[in-house]
């Protein structure tokens, strides 16, 4: 199993394989080990002992506390990683496209509804595929047009769940007013 972990701006990949552990592609030996039951963990890397305090946060966030240092560090494996990158928002707007979704599942939550403007990376759905929830955001500045989905609905994957106006339709309606 490969997971990625960024520590403030440092992302390191660690690759749990049959074959033993290896980071950023380095094979090393290790090993953690739970205390009784408890967020204390006994971890050995190579010949070196650390005791860790380790308590999850929301989206695969964790505090750790080795020795007195605080670290907050971010854990993702492969699969959610690419999840999260097919519901991602690209670099600057790129007008409005329709929200498709990335993936089969089923939609625990929709935020937005008709007329409402949205900015860049604003939420607009919210998708559980996997036993996971993704929330699917705005590629770019829009207003909705039509909201085609409600919570509890199965949608499948590339299903087109949120609609917006073109950029003409929205300087249209808004001479009008």
């Amino acid at each position: 199993m490969r997971y990625f972990v960024t520590i403030g701006d440092r992302e390191v990949e660690v690759d749990l394989g049959i074959d033993g552990i290896s980071v950023d592609g380095e094979p090393m030996t290790a090993d953690l080990v739970e205390m009784d039951g408890s967020d204390v963990h006994s971890l050995l890397i190579g010949e070196k002992s650390y005791r860790v305090l380790a308590s999850r946060e929301e989206n695969n966030a964790w505090n750790l506390h080795v020795y007195g240092h605080k670290v907050h560090a971010r854990v993702m494996d492969e699969r959610t990683r690419r999840i999260q990158s097919m519901a991602a928002t690209p670099d600057g707007p790129r007008g409005p496209k329709p929200l498709k979704a990335p993936m089969p599942g089923l939609v625990v939550k929709v935020v937005v509804e008709a007329g409402d403007t949205v900015s860049p990376g604003q939420g607009l759905v919210i998708v559980e595929a996997m036993k996971m929830e993704n929330e699917l955001k705005s590629e770019g500045e829009g207003t909705v047009e039509r909201v085609l989905v409600e919570p509890g609905q199965v949608v499948d994957k590339d299903q087109i769940l949120v609609e917006f106006e073109t950029p003409r339709e929205a300087s249209e309606k808004g001479s009008e007013e």
